[in-house]
C-alpha cells in the first residue's frame, strides 16, 4: 500500500452467509410455524431482528415472520396444523401464532399505499423486494428460509456488519411515515453502529425533529429507554445533545458528563445498565426534575421512584462501612445502590476508587438483617397502649441499628425489657 493510500470499505462486497446452524432456527417452535405455513403455494420467510442478531452473535429473543401468504389463509394453515392463530393486526396482514407456548408474529407481504405515524393503509403483495421496501433500515430488511438461506435485497448484511444504520430509501419519507424513526434512527446507532452516523439520515432526522412533538409519551418513552441501556449509548446521547434534540426529547438540559460517568462505573463494575437509573443521572438534578419526567414519560409508581432518587442527595462525602450498612438498612439494596451509584458519578472518584467500589457493592457482600420484634413481644412485657407499643419497636430498634445490629432476638427482647424499666428513655 502507497504511503498515503487509505484502506477502502469492502463491506459492500460481502456475500450473506447462511444461517443453518443458528440455534433458534432449530428449535422445534420455530418449525413447527414454518411447517404450518408450508405447501403447495406460498413462502415463508424469517425476517428482522432475529437475523440481525443471529448475523452479530447476539442472543436472538422474539423471531417474526414474513410470507406471502394471506392472513386469513395463515390462521386457517395454523390452525390446521395445531397452533393457535390470534388475529392481532389483520388490517395490516399481521397474525400471532402461538406454537408450544411461544408467539410469533407473521405478516404478509405488504406495500404501505399511504402512512400516518404507526398506522397505514396498505396493499398486501407477493414481491418480496417491495416488502423490504417499506421497511425502516436496511439491516431490518433482511429475511431468511427455514434452510437458513439470508435473503437481502437491500444491501443489508454489508451495512451490519460495517455498522451502517441506513433508511431505506430516501430518509426524509422514511421519516415522514413515522416520526418514531427519528428515535429509532438513534437508538439502532446505539446498537450496532460503528464510526459515525449516516449523514443523509442524520440530517434528515435533525430537519424533521418537530415531528417528534407528534409522538405519544408512551412511544418516545419506550425508544428512549432502550436507547439509554445500548452499548454506545453515551454516543448516541452526545450526537442527539449535539444537534439540538435531547433537549427536545427530555424537555430540560442533560448532563453528560455525569451520565458518561455513571456508564464507565457500570462498565467498571460489570453491572447491567438500568435505563431509569441512567435517565436519572442524565436529567434529574433536583426533585422537581424528576415529577416532570415522570408525567412527560407517563413512568410507572416503581420507575417514578427510582428516578427521583437523582435528585436527593446521598451523603457529603463516602460513608464509612458502618454508615454505609445503616444506608442500606434503611433505603433497602435497590435504593442504596442507585443512590450511592448517583453520587458516585456525580463526584470525581476515578472509577477504580476502592472505597466507593466497597460501598457500591455492599449489598452483594452484606444481607441486611430483619428486625425480629413485634408489637405482640411489647405487650408481653406489660400493658401499653398502640402508640406506646410503636414507639417502644422504634426505640429498640433504632438502639439496634447504631449498636451496629449486633443483638440477636434474645438481645432485642432483653433491650426491649430494659427500656420497660427505665421507662422506655
Amino acid at each position: 500500500m502507497a504511503e498515503h493510500d487509505t484502506p477502502q470499505d469492502t463491506s459492500h462486497d460481502l456475500a450473506p452467509p447462511s444461517l443453518d446452524a443458528a440455534p433458534w432456527l432449530a428449535r422445534p417452535e420455530t418449525l413447527r410455524v414454518f411447517a404450518a405455513l408450508s405447501g403447495e403455494t406460498g413462502a415463508t420467510r424469517a425476517v428482522g431482528g432475529a437475523l440481525r442478531d443471529a448475523l452479530l452473535g447476539l442472543p436472538v429473543a422474539d423471531v417474526d415472520f414474513a410470507t406471502t401468504i394471506a392472513p386469513e389463509e395463515v390462521i386457517a394453515r395454523a390452525r390446521k396444523a395445531g397452533l393457535k392463530a390470534i388475529p392481532t393486526g389483520l388490517a395490516h396482514g399481521t397474525v400471532t401464532l402461538v406454537a408450544d407456548g411461544v408467539s410469533f408474529e407473521v405478516t404478509t407481504l405488504r406495500h404501505d399505499v399511504e402512512t400516518f405515524g404507526r398506522h397505514a393503509t396498505v396493499s398486501f403483495t407477493e414481491d418480496w423486494a417491495e416488502d423490504a421496501a417499506r421497511r425502516d433500515f436496511t439491516l431490518n430488511a433482511l429475511y431468511a428460509g427455514m434452510d437458513g438461506t439470508l435473503f437481502d435485497p437491500l444491501g443489508g448484511y454489508p451495512d451490519l456488519m460495517a455498522g451502517r444504520v441506513r433508511f431505506i430509501g430516501d430518509p426524509a419519507m422514511r421519516i415522514e411515515e413515522d416520526y418514531l424513526r427519528i428515535l429509532r434512527f438513534f437508538r439502532f446507532n446505539a446498537w450496532y453502529g460503528r464510526g459515525a452516523f449516516d449523514a443523509a439520515g442524520l440530517s434528515a432526522c435533525v430537519r424533521a425533529r418537530a415531528g417528534l412533538r407528534q409522538l405519544s409519551s408512551e412511544r418516545v418513552a419506550s425508544e428512549v429507554k432502550r436507547l439509554l441501556v445500548a452499548p454506545q449509548a453515551a454516543v448516541a446521547v452526545s450526537v442527539l445533545f449535539d444537534y439540538g434534540l435531547l433537549c427536545d426529547i427530555l424537555g430540560a438540559a442533560p448532563k453528560l458528563s455525569r451520565f458518561a460517568r455513571l456508564i464507565g462505573i457500570e462498565d467498571a463494575l460489570d453491572r447491567k445498565p438500568h435505563a431509569i437509573l441512567r435517565l436519572a443521572a442524565l436529567a434529574v438534578f433536583v426533585p422537581e426534575d424528576a415529577k416532570r419526567l415522570a408525567r412527560r414519560f407517563k413512568l410507572s409508581n416503581a420507575e417514578q421512584a427510582l428516578l427521583a432518587l437523582g435528585g436527593v442527595p446521598f451523603v457529603d462525602a463516602l460513608p464509612d462501612e458502618a454508615a454505609a450498612k445503616r444506608k442500606l438498612y434503611a433505603l433497602g439494596p435497590t435504593a442504596y445502590a442507585a443512590r450511592v451509584l448517583l453520587a458516585w458519578a456525580n463526584g470525581d472518584a476515578p472509577v477504580t476508587d476502592p472505597a466507593w467500589r466497597s460501598a457500591a457493592t455492599l449489598a452483594e457482600r452484606w444481607d441486611a438483617p430483619v428486625f425480629s420484634l413485634r408489637g405482640t413481644d411489647i405487650t408481653a412485657l406489660g400493658k401499653f397502649s398502640g402508640p406506646e407499643i410503636g414507639d417502644m419497636l422504634r426505640r429498640v430498634e433504632q438502639r439496634w441499628i447504631e449498636g451496629g445490629f449486633a443483638e440477636d432476638r434474645e438481645g432485642l427482647l432483653a433491650l426491649a425489657k430494659a427500656l420497660t424499666a427505665d421507662g422506655g428513655s
